[in-house]
């Protein structure tokens, strides 16, 4: 599976607001600049984190985007799905019609279970966890992190 910018970039962007919060909205073009990300591209993801309950924004020169709950409180999974959509592999291709083999349940079974593992492991991780991760590689990035 591969992930689409709007997966990477919307996880970067809401690293950046995990980072950032508690210091009050933050100006989407900072972010953009940071990162290298285009602005525009920004705006639209935000949308929809938006309509995900995931960001509030305040228009206005003193405005910007900010997380509504704690980065604790705000999965990988929910990121990923506010703007991907359900995390699936998705079903076997098959003709109409066609009688399913032990193979391909076989295999059907395995795709459920890679399913499950991806869920998993984006449940588990919170923006919390990112943004630690995040400030430890910059660190060392500048010679004083881990």
């Amino acid at each position: 599976m591969k992930v689409s910018t709007r997966g990477r970039y919307g996880l970067q962007l809401m690293m950046e607001l995990a980072v950032q919060y508690g210091r009050g909205p933050v100006q989407v073009g900072s972010i953009a600049e940071r990162h290298g990300l285009p602005p525009r591209y920004l705006h639209v993801l935000l949308g929809a984190l938006k309509s995900a309950g995931l960001v509030k924004a305040q228009r206005g020169p003193t405005g910007g985007c900010e997380l509504a709950r704690p980065p604790a409180g705000i999965t990988a999974l929910e990121i990923f799905e506010a703007l991907e959509g359900p995390i699936d592999p998705g079903p076997l291709d098959r003709e109409p019609g066609q009688v399913t083999s032990s193979g391909e349940r076989a295999v059907g079974s395995l795709w459920t279970q890679m399913g499950q593992a991806m869920r998993a492991v984006l449940a588990g991780c919170t923006l919390a966890d990112l943004a630690a991760r995040q400030l430890a590689h910059e660190g060392n990035e500048h010679g004083y992190g881990i």
